[in-house]
């Protein structure tokens, strides 16, 4: 790999035009993909999410059964506490023995309706727990059956291009090794910066490409001559002239080629 400080400006020029192209390759596999990995990881959390729910209704469910099996044995000790009061009332002494009974049977049978009550509003819980546990199960089938495709959708894209990207991305390192660190934090400003991540472009009918302001005549003619690092005073972009964009091109093609 040739020395930074080697490099002619034409050598300059032509080492960023190719990062240009490999990078804009870069650019173009990645938007293949475009939303998908973040559509990808949405539907899991939401997956996860209903999961989540569902064990929780479940549960919820389970600890509701459990409460109606308590209240039921208690309701069969009141009766059976009734049952034994008002047994002992045909054996009472006087009628505050009596009342006294009365009273507890009466307790008893208070609490029996109040669990009976509690009950009721249980069982009535459930059902309305059931219906949303079948319904996020529902919910949860179509939202695993879209993930499971969203996911074969993604690997498909990643299987086919991660080779290419992985092999571009160590061409890029490559080629932004061979640029000065000025130069090249200039590069990547610029690229940033711009909606296209176009930081280098060639002239085009005597503009700068995907650009309608005119370069001077002058201005082309020290493009053209590669002795120094032209700028477009409208977009900022570094400017090549056609034939080494053509050149570069062609090269590149041939790199791309291989996949």
């Amino acid at each position: 790999m040739a020395n930074t400080k080697e490099l002619s400006v034409e050598e300059k020029l032509r080492a960023l035009y190719d990062l240009q192209l490999i990078d804009t390759r870069i650019d173009e596999i990645r938007n293949v993909r475009g939303e998908l990995p973040l559509e990808v990881e949405d539907l899991e959390d939401e997956v996860a999410g209903l999961s989540t729910r569902s064990e929780k209704l479940k549960q919820d469910l389970e600890s509701i059964e459990e409460q109606i099996k308590a209240k039921k044995i208690a309701v069969e000790e009141y009766q059976t506490s009734i049952k034994r009061y008002t047994k002992q009332q045909e054996s009472v002494r006087n009628n505050r023995e009596f009342n006294s009974l009365t009273k507890e049977v009466e307790f008893q049978e208070l609490e029996i309706q109040l669990a009976e009550k509690q009950i009721k509003e249980m069982r009535a819980s459930m059902e309305h727990k059931k219906e949303v546990i079948s319904s996020s199960k529902e919910k949860l089938e179509a939202k695993s059956s879209h993930l499971k495709h969203k996911k074969a959708e993604l690997s498909d894209i990643m299987s086919e291009t991660a080779k290419e990207e992985t092999f571009l991305s160590e061409k890029s390192a490559e080629f932004e090794a061979l640029i000065e660190e000025r130069l090249l934090a200039a590069y990547k400003r610029i690229r940033s910066s711009v909606r296209n991540g176009l930081a280098v472009v060639s002239i085009e009918r005597g503009a700068s490409a995907g650009s309608f302001f005119t370069i001077p005549p002058q201005t082309q003619v020290e493009i053209a001559g590669r002795k120094k690092v032209i700028t477009d005073e409208h977009s900022g972009r570094i400017l090549v002239d056609s034939s080494l964009a053509e050149e570069e091109r062609e090269k590149m093609k041939k790199l791309f080629s291989k996949f």
